[in-house]
């Protein structure tokens, strides 16, 4: 790092701290700090939005995801336009007309306060946990590649955070979104434009989309339907719709951003549009990993992009052998820049033949370098038992510190903080407002001063600020971030899906039955997560369709209970 660089991430931070302690000021009551007046515009609600989902796991690991497995992971996203435009028609009118601050309310309002309850507990469970992870995902990386304590980072990123929202609430939290995600916006489209600044002369933009995709990592879309295989076409427009309608429509960290609008038009305009920018920009991610692995064609990556990992197994009695292996690796990497060459020289041949021979050439040598790297990963980890062998979260990162020129990293590691603060701020906002409105105020104090309850949410950002900082110190052995922190929400999405499902569709279904059933459906994914095989997105089908099915069978239960204790009591 750079005193430029330094200059540039030290004046963003800064700027978004002041930023939202300004805009978030003059708060008076619970409404104005947790649902910002309801008086925000759809521009700033949709970039809110996307911002809250967007964390900085997003732009580590995304890019490192598409190097190693394509960009097919953007089937994740299939199912997202059609999630907004039916919540736009069915949730967002009916949660601007109950004037509600979560949507946990409507489940009272509909069912009982028991299931009101069950449905913010299932919310706090995964999203505490998932707002360690944001913080955790940036910090793990910066640590090891940048030399930072890992522990200090946590509690600096989380910090931050909990700085301006704490002061400034929801109104803080969505403006403070706008900077970040310009900076974000701004950070991506320079790191992607310096990928093909870097590629060798004799190789075109052209000629490197084709080698992407000769070589197996342009397999955006996937038709087999194989509930072991986590992205397909059917996983992601079944299971991610599914989700995606849970995530938005009873997630809170969600709920609260277009709960702010103005209006039910404004809400929808935001929902509406996010559905049709998301997937386009998660795409852009994916397709600047793509180029990236183009890239690492022409230029020797590391055998292994975690740097500490690396330089303990140097210092240890493998250090020969690692050595070797890293010789290996490069001479083998120096004839795949040929072969790769040679391939994108053939395109122009259009001979079919000697562009199979030259792609033939290139995968043996791409096998070659991989049983290597699986060498080298062995040695790693006969050094160290405990370390991650997978180095996804690393890759994107690595290429912006070795190769990217001063002043444009400090820029990218302003994306980096910036998305984890956006993230981690909605996160903890949402949790005040639930922990505030459907615990505290519902259960353990009624009736006292909006003055009391605004500071009970401040104190609420502020515990759960520290709660996110504690998960962060503890979190470890991930594999990639952005496949941990959507299965974490995976496992308890389609529940909570269930439970509104039956609340706005099932008017005969009472409280007693949706909230067993509940329960009976999220042990049933929690089997499916630790006995079987099927992958994380049919959770959210298979939670969502339990709570359906199993509070139809206990309404008859329940209904028949009734009957016979009306009949004794007759009797």
């Amino acid at each position: 790092m750079r005193t430029i660089d330094w200059f540039i991430l030290i004046s963003s931070l800064i700027f978004i701290v002041l930023y939202g302690l300004w805009k978030g000021r003059g708060n008076k009551d619970i409404q104005g700090y947790l649902l910002a007046d309801r008086n925000m515009r759809w521009f700033p609600i949709l970039l809110s939005i996307m911002a809250t989902q967007a964390s900085a796991i997003t732009f580590l690991s995304v890019p490192g995801q598409a190097y190693v497995d394509g960009i097919r992971f953007v089937q994740f996203y299939l199912g997202l336009p059609l999630a907004m435009i039916i919540l736009s028609i069915t949730v967002v009118p009916i949660f601007h007309r109950l004037k509600i601050y979560t949507a946990y309310e409507f489940l009272e309002n509909r069912f009982d306060v028991k299931t009101r309850t069950l449905g913010a507990m299932l919310f706090m469970t995964q999203r505490g946990l998932a707002a360690g992870l944001t913080i955790y995902a940036p910090s793990l990386i910066l640590s090891i590649l940048l030399d930072w304590n890992l522990h200090w980072t946590n509690f600096f990123i989380g910090s931050l955070v909990i700085i301006y929202t704490t002061a400034g609430g929801t109104k803080a939290v969505n403006w403070t979104h706008f900077q970040q995600m310009l900076i974000i916006t701004i950070g991506m489209f320079t790191a992607f434009f310096l990928i093909i600044k870097l590629l060798p002369a004799d190789i075109s933009f052209l000629q490197a989309v084709q080698l992407s995709g000769k070589l197996g990592k342009l397999n955006a879309i996937d038709f087999s339907f194989d509930l072991t295989n986590r992205y397909t076409f059917w996983s992601g427009i079944i299971g991610g719709l599914f989700l995606q309608l849970s995530y938005f429509g009873t997630d809170q960290s969600q709920v609260q951003r277009y709960l702010t609008g103005k209006s039910v038009a404004h809400s929808r305009m935001a929902l509406l549009f996010n559905g049709i920018v998301k997937v386009p920009m998660q795409f852009s991610i994916l397709f600047l990993g793509a180029i990236l692995f183009i890239f690492y064609q022409f230029n020797t990556p590391p055998i292994f992009f975690n740097s500490v990992a690396t330089s303990q197994v140097k210092k240890s009695n493998y250090s020969a052998q690692f050595s070797q292996l890293e010789d290996q690796y490069r001479l083998i990497s120096e004839k795949k820049a040929e072969a790769v060459r040679e391939l994108a020289e053939s395109f122009n041949s259009r001979n079919n033949e000697q562009e199979s021979e030259k792609k033939q050439q290139v995968q043996a040598l791409q096998d070659q370098a991989q049983e290597v790297r699986r060498n080298a990963i062995e040695l790693i980890r006969r050094n160290d038992p405990d370390v991650d062998p997978s180095d996804t979260n690393y890759i994107f990162l690595s290429y912006v510190i070795h190769y990217l020129p001063a002043g444009i990293v400090g820029l990218i590691l302003a994306v980096i903080f910036a998305a984890s603060m956006s993230s981690t701020a909605s996160e903890l906002n949402a949790l005040a407002s639930t922990t505030v409105v459907d615990i505290y105020k519902r259960l353990l104090r009624q009736k006292s001063s909006d003055r009391h309850y605004l500071l009970v949410s401040k104190m609420a950002t502020l515990g759960w600020g520290l709660y996110a900082i504690l998960m962060a110190e503890v979190a470890s052995r991930l594999g990639s971030l952005i496949e941990a922190v959507n299965i974490v929400g995976s496992v308890f999405y389609g529940t909570i899906l269930g439970i509104f499902l039956v609340g706005f569709y099932f008017k005969s279904i009472k409280g007693s039955s949706t909230f067993y059933a509940a329960i009976l459906a999220e042990l049933l994914v929690l089997y499916c997560f630790y006995f079987t095989e099927i992958t994380f997105l049919w959770y959210n089908v298979i939670g969502c369709l339990g709570v359906i099915i199993f509070s139809f069978i206990l309404r008859y239960f329940f209904r028949n209970q009734k009957l016979s204790t009306n009949i004794a009591s007759a009797e």
